[in-house]
Parts: C-alpha cells; structure tokens; sequence
C-alpha cells in the first residue's frame, strides 16, 4: 500500500526506494485469511518462500509445518482445513522465509488454545534468534506474557510505548482487602500512615499503593504488623497485584477514551 504521507524506514532504509529487499526481509500473518483455497499446504507454504527468493528447502518447510501441526495435512487442500488449520496455514506461510521482522495482525482471534500454545512456541523460538516480532492483539494477557515492549493504542492514537516491566513497575499498583475481627471507628497513628482508607462500616481497611516492584506487597506486610502492634485482629487478607489489563483500563479512564 502506497502512504498517502509521510516516511516509512525499515533496517535503516527508506521503504520507497528499497522496497523490494525491505519486504523479503518481513513477514506478515494477516487477520484476514488471505490464501488460495485450493493448493494444497505444503505448496503454498513452499510457493510464498520462494515468493523471497529463497531456495527451496524442504528440511526447513517440514520442521515448521509440524511444529504448527501440519505435517499430516501437507498435502490437503486448505478449504477443507478448519478455521484454526487454516490460521496455522496463514502462520506458516509468514515463517517460511525466516524473516527478520514480523507482524502478527491478531493471529490468535478466535482461535483454540492448542492453536496458541503451538504458535507461541515457534514466536518464541524466533525472538530468541532475533527476529523482531510486532503483536497486534485485543488479548492483553498474551501481551503481558510475550511483550518486551507495550504500545497502547486507542482512538486511533498512541498513549504509552515503553518497556513491559518498566511500565509494570511505574503504573503497577497493589490491592489488599483486610477484614477487620471487630469494627473500628477510626484509624490509629500508626496504620493511618499507610495508604489506607477504613470501610464505612469500619469492618474493612483497604490498602491501595505501592507499585509493580513489589513495594506495595512489602508495606501490605508492613500494615498487618502494625495492626497486630496496636492490637487490632484482623480475620482475613485479599492481596491483589495489577496486572497489565488494569494499566490499560486506567490509561484509557484518564485520556477519555473509556
């Protein structure tokens, strides 16, 4: 696609003057499935390598199509694959020239567990080779566990790209929900000092601070020793860690896009 503005760089070169050797250097598993229904998988899979200019290489074609699972339906035609096969087909085909930059446009929308759990592990196998892998996904628990880097997208415009675990540790809260043995009607000193507030029926102290290093699980520690120090018995403890999804939700509550 033309850009109707603007620059487009990729490994240090201008993408409308080096296009060509840009591309073979990128891989790309669309939404859409996007494919001629009725080649057979391992041809299609073969056809888009060689699309790059790679030789063939059957050893290579063989070792992706069963870690995806296709080996037993190499020479099945992919309109009678299902949904997810056909998906795996998508991931495959994207593989197969070994990219070194690859875009993932939701490759797991609607598709089963088993399905996940084998493409995530040739992802993995990947970015541990180098290769620079670029996510777009509505499953914000598969950026929390694959992601380096987290962009957050909303409305079309970008709030926050930063490292994962920096923006865990710099937007991370933790929760604690402390039921209280006997209603208190006010907070001693020496609790009130945390970042507490004490339920209206004074059976409750909820605890909100810290942040994603584990300060937070630290200091909710800190308030039940000084409770037992005050003499105050507390009967239960609910401690919560914020996860990526509550980041999320919060950037959006705060820029208007809830």
């Amino acid at each position: 696609v033309r850009p109707t503005g603007g620059t487009i760089r990729a490994f240090g070169q201008d993408l409308s003057a080096n296009w060509r050797d840009a591309r073979r250097r990128i891989g790309l598993v669309p939404q859409e499935l996007a494919t001629d229904m009725f080649e057979p998988v391992a041809r299609a899979v073969n056809h888009s390598r060689g699309l790059f200019g790679l030789a063939p290489d059957p050893a290579r074609i063989e070792e992706l199509l069963r870690s995806l699972s296709l080996w037993d339906k190499r020479d099945t035609q992919i309109r009678e694959l299902s949904g997810g096969m056909k998906r795996r087909v998508l991931i495959a085909k994207a593989l197969s020239h070994d990219p070194e930059l690859l875009f993932l446009d939701e490759p797991t929308a609607g598709v089963d567990v088993e399905l996940r759990r084998d493409m995530w592990r040739q992802i993995d196998h990947m970015r541990a080779l180098g290769t620079t892998i670029v996510l777009t996904t509505h499953y914000i628990e598969e950026a929390e566990d694959m992601a380096d880097r987290v962009g957050v997208i909303s409305g079309g415009k970008v709030l926050m790209v930063d490292d994962k675990d920096a923006m865990m540790k710099r937007l991370g809260r933790t929760e604690a929900a402390i039921a209280l043995a006997r209603p208190l009607a006010e907070l001693p000193p020496s609790i009130a000092q945390y970042p507490v507030m004490l339920s209206e029926n004074g059976l409750e102290l909820c605890y909100r601070g810290g942040d994603g290093s584990g300060r937070g699980k630290a200091e909710v520690a800190a308030v039940t020793k000084a409770l037992t120090l005050a003499g105050i018995d507390y009967i239960a403890i609910d401690v919560r860690a914020s996860n990526l999804e509550d980041i999320f939700v919060d950037l959006l509550e705060k820029n208007g896009h809830a």
